[in-house]
């Protein structure tokens, strides 16, 4: 790694600090069999921390946090690097750095099996669980003020309360909400997506040559067929990978 750029400090430290998810099934989850993290999230960190050191040798820090707490780890200089399910929007650009997106999801609504709504316009007047400070959250205050939301600390919860019939429904991204219907055959995912979601690595600011270096990860990724194989093993189909799109996306 160059002298003087991040990857070096980064290098010289042995470790890469990755915020991750350690509860969201198919993209950052803790395997009950083996105890270690998997997941579509866990396979990027992993790609990064390859090309920084060469090797998987113990080479990266995991610290599990909720929705809440990835930017204030990056800020606080915490972890080197978030991969969260998390969305790039204006308001988190003006507080941390991204990557080029690396995937494309959408906000959708999970309701019970023997549910008849069919989109998140059917539960007016419902409870619906919605992770705090999430995109999600949001989203339902701007455009859908009569369901009744229930913000939780993290997406996680939301499955928790629904299991035990304390909300109607749950709202989050298209993909955290395919992870928890494969846990729960009594629920299932309705209506189109009423949002787009671009998932981005965080990375604190003050560090251009970081997010160039990561950049450029992800464009090997998406040229090497690494991306399509993850999509495969963790989303069970086939996709291509988003076009990298770079700088801040507009207001």
């Amino acid at each position: 790694m160059p002298d003087g750029s991040y990857m070096k400090q980064i290098q010289d430290r042995g470790k890469l600090r990755a915020g991750v998810s350690a509860d969201t099934l198919l993209f950052g989850f803790r395997n009950p069999q083996t105890g270690q993290l998997e997941g579509f999230d866990i396979d990027v960190v992993k790609a990064v921390a390859l090309a920084i050191f060469g090797d998987l040798n113990d080479r990266i820090e995991y610290t599990a946090m909720p929705y809440s707490g990835r930017i204030p780890a990056l800020k606080d200089d915490k972890v080197d690097i978030v991969a969260d399910v998390m969305t790039i929007n204006c308001a988190r650009w003006k507080q941390i750095s991204f990557s080029s997106q690396y995937f494309d999801a959408g906000q959708k609504v999970m309701v019970r099996s023997d549910s008849k709504a069919k989109g998140i316009e059917d539960l007016n007047g419902q409870k619906v669980c919605v992770a705090a400070t999430s995109t999600n959250e949001t989203e339902l205050a701007e455009h859908y003020p009569e369901v009744d939301a229930v913000p939780v600390g993290d997406v996680s919860d939301c499955m928790v309360l629904f299991q035990q019939g304390k909300v109607d429904a749950v709202t989050g991204d298209d993909t955290v909400l395919l992870g928890f219907v494969t846990q729960d055959p009594y629920a299932k995912v309705v209506g189109d997506a009423i949002t787009s979601e671009p998932y981005g690595l965080g990375i604190k600011k003050g560090r251009p040559e970081f997010v160039q270096f990561v950049n450029g990860v992800l464009e090997d990724v998406r040229a090497d067929g690494r991306w399509k194989q993850w999509y495969q093993r963790w989303l069970d189909g086939n996709a291509e990978p988003p076009t990298a799109q770079y700088g801040r996306p507009p207001s």
